[in-house]
């Protein structure tokens, strides 16, 4: 079956709606183009009735039809399927005319299913006009039938008229039954058509939509990209420029100094803000890179001691500094500049919010057995309610505009998460002042550099 599904589809039709109509138009005409025939083999051989003159037209008439009929459907195979099926049906109409005119209606009475087939194939398969040109066809044929019994007087003409209205009639029935559906088929593909061009409007103005929201997204993208760079711009400007001045004036005094250790106080300073500038430069570098990080075992306690003069010149004389320390060590398995980065910038940020002093601490302990929490608090103006969920965004700052990138806690909880820890801000912290805590992974193996 499907190879015979597959033998009745014609590609070489241009138009799709008759592409489509082509499989069933060839079943008819082939149906057209044999059972004719077969019912004039059954008519000679399988009935008793007596052969009549007008047979023998009628016969040839019949046999005419069904060779157009078929060779409407080499026509088809061919891709010339309007051609085939104009050409079918007024060689049929005019066949149908002489035919009746020679033979009479009665030559005609095996025939009658095959006219409504004619009927059928006018109206699906080219349009009501074919249709009901074919049924005045249909219905001239039959009043010269009765007019070519009532002149071989084969039937009065009473009957023979009578019978061409009763059929007529019968025929119209039939045409009006397929002109509705001839009807109805093509008013819902009108509006399936209408109906498509409204979605494909629809969908054209959609595009549309989005295409211009697209763009507008991209430019606003675009927009926020530039703010952030400016803003990031501004604040790396102000951090460098205030480093630039701490070790300038660090510097003044390290000439100045009048004794060794004055001297040696001075040249400190400006390391620590060398190293301040070292660790915004390394904090914009892991942020535009994602440098690969250096990891190694180091005891996180003694690092904390041994940052604790820088940690102070970061603060400032006027934040009272805390630093509170496990007795025993707490190694854990991170670069050690990166968490020196953090740290630092947990200070930095403190001092900002302490312009007037404060207190400033850093509590490390461990907890979990397996776990190092440090938590680092200040006396600062605290964090507004609304922004508690900003924070940790990238370019996000609470800072006027100039101070500071907005970077140093994305990139820290970052580098944390990265370790396989974490960096929050304490939700019990609602008062004066902010809690982070850090909380990282023991590492029980020997301090050892690697990465």
């Amino acid at each position: 079956m499907s190879r015979v599904t597959h033998w009745l589809q014609v590609p070489a039709i241009a138009d799709p709606v008759d592409r489509r109509n082509a499989p069933m138009l060839q079943l008819i005409l082939l149906a057209l183009g044999t059972l004719p025939p077969a019912l004039w083999l059954y008519r000679i051989f399988g009935t008793q009735i007596p052969w009549r003159a007008g047979e023998t037209v009628s016969l040839s008439a019949s046999l005419l039809i069904s060779g157009i009929a078929l060779w409407s459907v080499v026509l088809i195979r061919r891709g010339r399927f309007q051609w085939a099926i104009r050409q079918l049906m007024v060689l049929v109409a005019i066949i149908l005319v002489v035919s009746y005119a020679l033979s009479g209606l009665g030559a005609h009475m095996f025939e009658m299913p095959v006219q409504v087939l004619w009927l059928f194939v006018a109206g699906m398969m080219i349009g009501r006009k074919a249709l009901w040109g074919m049924y005045g066809a249909v219905v001239l044929a039959l009043m010269f039938g009765a007019g070519a019994d009532v002149m071989n007087e084969v039937m009065q003409a009473r009957h023979a008229f009578g019978d061409a209205v009763i059929r007529s009639v019968m025929f119209l029935l039939i045409a009006l039954v397929i002109d509705r559906s001839v009807a109805a088929l093509r008013e819902s593909l009108e509006e399936a058509m209408a109906h498509g061009s409204e979605l494909e409007r629809a969908n054209a103005q959609l595009r549309g939509e989005i295409g211009a929201r697209e763009r507008a997204q991209a430019q606003l993208l675009h927009a926020q990209k530039m703010e952030a760079v400016g803003r990031m711009a501004g604040g790396l400007a102000h951090d460098f420029g205030h480093l630039l001045t701490l070790v300038n004036g660090y510097a003044a005094n390290a000439l100045q100094a009048a004794s060794p250790e004055d001297r040696a106080a001075a040249l400190e300073g400006v390391r620590s803000a060398a190293t301040r500038a070292s660790a915004q430069v390394r904090k914009l570098l892991h942020f535009a890179r994602r440098d690969i990080a250096l990891a190694e075992t180091f005891d996180a306690a003694a690092t904390l001691r041994e940052i604790e003069p820088m940690l102070r010149q970061t603060l400032g004389a006027a934040v009272r500094f805390e630093l509170q320390l496990p007795g025993s060590p707490a190694p854990i398995r991170f670069d050690r500049e990166q968490f020196v980065l953090v740290l630092l910038n947990l200070a930095a940020n403190a001092a900002d919010a302490m312009p007037e002093g404060g207190r400033f601490s850093v509590t490390a302990r461990v907890v979990d057995v397996a776990a190092l929490e440090i938590a680092v608090a200040d006396d600062g103006s605290g964090i507004p309610e609304p922004l508690r969920d900003c924070i940790f965004e990238p370019f996000f700052t609470t800072k006027p505009e100039g101070h500071g990138t907005g970077l140093g806690l994305a990139v820290g909880r970052d580098l944390v998460e990265a370790a396989g820890g974490s960096l929050i801000l304490d939700p019990a912290g609602r008062g004066t002042g902010a809690v982070f805590r850090i909380r990282l992974p023991l590492d029980g193996g020997e301090s050892s550099p690697g990465t």
